[in-house]
């Protein structure tokens, strides 16, 4: 893999850029802003204030979802901005309302929805909010049910929506149990369950084909939360417990999931995309200063957000064309290389006596484990040991605290004096960049290095 030029990118886009502009040449001239050199003395203290975060595109960061853009991404939103379109109603971005319908066409297809109704939205948060409203809508005074793994976004989304809320225990693998959600469905009055395809903590699937069969029973709606995981339905090289999950996508009722995650976005890009197209007639309303120069579909209809930035859609529609969600093509074998990576990493350290790894391998790409010890509080006191020396040898790790549940029952045995703890503070990696797979000896021996 080559390494990227910033010049080069700099110079494609200014091609672009004097493309985009030759389409407005016939307009008189005006006068518009210059960056003088007051401006460009602060763009420089801006690069220098800039330096205080991690190295988040670099393969030696291994901690949080933090994923650069891709270049074409990077270019397609800065060539936008200079038009900076609103894609809530077409007068305010005609070109971009455009592609974001093609875009999200894209996205319905690669999810098997045949028919459907959807866009984007400012984050996997706002469209996770608006997947539950229109459950809400459909189901009034129902509830939401999720897993105690789930993000912890749908709470708070249940609070402001004011629909009771039903947590589900995980089993030992961090999916949802299906025990303890036959019991809520049997107790509560649930309206719908949120399946989770990729939980942020540990990547964990939720058994969505499982949730299927209990639907046909006690008649719930189904959202798919897969703001993280959902484009590993791409992937080649899933579980069959997985693939199995996400092989029933179509039939579950909504899905959200955030292109700026492994869709390789800049931040302020989720998409929401329902089944059933008839729930547009749930946002009707009138804006008489806001839709009247088409007849065609405003995306601000179908949508609660009303400004989104126009660009998100430019950057998705041209990333899209350049990496096609094909199973056969490079969109695809990355995150099929990430899932890799993610279960050599594990078993490196399963193999090690220093470290305890969970019950189950990796799902998707996110690795977790925690260091060996007589109990869960020296080995969380271990764990952040780990974590500090690992960012001092350019290994940057996150730190998670999860069940102990998660790992095999004789890791941790109770003493007279000490009583097994539920939780235990774990060192986890979400290994998303298709990079982390040629790096995995350099993470290797640093993390090495800082256990020693």
């Amino acid at each position: 893999m080559s390494i990227a030029d910033p010049n080069d990118l700099f110079q494609r886009l200014a091609t672009a850029q004097h493309q985009l502009d030759a389409g407005f040449s016939h307009l008189p001239a005006h006068a518009e802003p210059a960056l003088d050199e007051t401006a460009a003395a602060i763009l420089q203290q801006a690069a220098e204030r800039l330096h205080d975060n991690y190295p988040y595109a670099h393969p030696l960061y291994a901690g949080q979802m933090l994923k650069p853009p891709h270049p074409i991404a990077r270019a397609a939103y800065a060539l936008t901005m200079s038009v900076n379109p609103n894609n809530h109603a077409l007068d305010g971005g005609r070109a971009s309302s455009a592609m974001e319908l093609e875009a999200v066409a894209e996205l319905a297809r690669m999810f098997g929805f045949p028919q459907y109704l959807g866009h984007l939205s400012s984050s996997g948060t706002f469209a996770n909010l608006e997947a539950l409203w229109v459950s809400g809508q459909r189901l009034p005074g129902r509830g939401i049910a999720a897993s105690d793994q789930a993000h912890y976004t749908h709470t708070r989304i249940s609070s402001v929506l004011g629909l009771p809320f039903v947590e589900i225990r995980s089993d030992e693998t961090g999916r949802m149990d299906m025990t303890a959600l036959e019991q809520a469905l049997i107790k509560h009055d649930i309206g719908t369950v949120v399946a989770t395809l990729g939980t942020t903590a540990v990547g964990a699937v939720d058994p969505l084909d499982q949730i299927l069969k209990l639907q046909q029973k006690y008649k719930f709606r189904i959202h798919v939360d897969s703001a993280y995981g959902g484009y590993f339905t791409l992937a080649q090289n899933l579980a069959p417990a997985a693939r199995a999950a996400y092989d029933c996508i179509p039939q579950a009722d909504s899905i959200v999931v955030d292109p700026h995650k492994h869709g390789l976005q800049p931040y302020g890009c989720g998409a929401v995309l329902f089944r059933d197209p008839s729930v547009g007639q749930l946002y009707k309303h009138d804006s008489p200063f806001t839709y009247f120069s088409s007849k065609e579909l405003h995306l601000g209809e179908i949508s609660l957000e009303c400004s989104r930035a126009g660009a998100s859609a430019v950057a998705l529609w041209a990333t899209q064309r350049l990496l096609p969600y094909t199973h056969d093509g490079e969109f695809a074998r990355n995150l099929s290389t990430s899932h890799e990576a993610a279960l050599e990493f594990n078993r490196r350290l399963s193999a090690h006596p220093a470290f305890v790894t969970p019950n189950v391998p990796p799902a998707l790409d996110i690795v977790f484990w925690t260091a060996a010890a007589a109990t869960p509080a020296e080995s969380s006191a271990l764990a952040q040991a780990i974590f500090d020396k690992a960012a001092h040898h350019n290994l940057y790790l996150a730190l998670a605290t999860l069940p102990t549940r998660y790992f095999p029952p004789e890791t941790w045995k109770p003493t007279t004096t000490t009583q097994k703890s539920d939780t235990v503070l774990c060192l986890r990696s979400v290994l998303m960049k298709p990079e982390h797979l040629l790096w995995l000896d350099q993470i290797w021996q640093r993390l090495l290095t800082a256990t020693e």
